[in-house]
């Protein structure tokens, strides 16, 4: 019986999915994220339809290949990351500002909006045939 080596499908490091962490303050919902390495213009934040996307490129300028790694873990590469916010947003309010390898976003909460109410009117028919 000869053994076959195992060769994964999905590499999960192969993409790079930066982690956040999301808060709630009085007034807006921010989202923070590390981006150490990646350079602010290479950056794109939108939100649409109350769901916040970070997108972006991550470079290394002058990777060497004829190094004999014994690992490597720094990751180079196109990054994605969607989250739905749990509020409304004024989504054309939102900033980001990017300090010290972390990216802040900041959303500033919609007003709530009144949920109408609607009272119905039941009849009863009447059994008249």
């Amino acid at each position: 019986m000869s053994l076959i080596r195992w060769a994964p499908v999905w590499d999960p490091f192969e993409d790079f999915v930066p982690a956040v962490d999301m808060y709630e303050t009085k007034d807006a919902v921010v989202v923070e994220t590390p981006l150490v390495g990646v350079k602010p213009e290479k950056v794109v934040v939108t939100v649409e339809k109350g769901v916040l996307t970070v997108k972006g490129e991550s470079k290394k300028e002058h990777e060497v290949d004829d190094k004999n790694y014994y690992r490597k873990e720094v990751r180079s590469g196109s990054f994605f990351r969607q989250v739905a916010l749990p509020v409304a947003v004024k989504e054309d309010k939102v900033s980001a500002e990017f300090a010290d390898g972390v990216l802040k976003i900041t959303c500033p909460k919609s007003p709530q909006v009144a949920v109408k109410k609607i009272n119905v009117k039941i009849i009863k028919k009447s059994d008249k045939k």
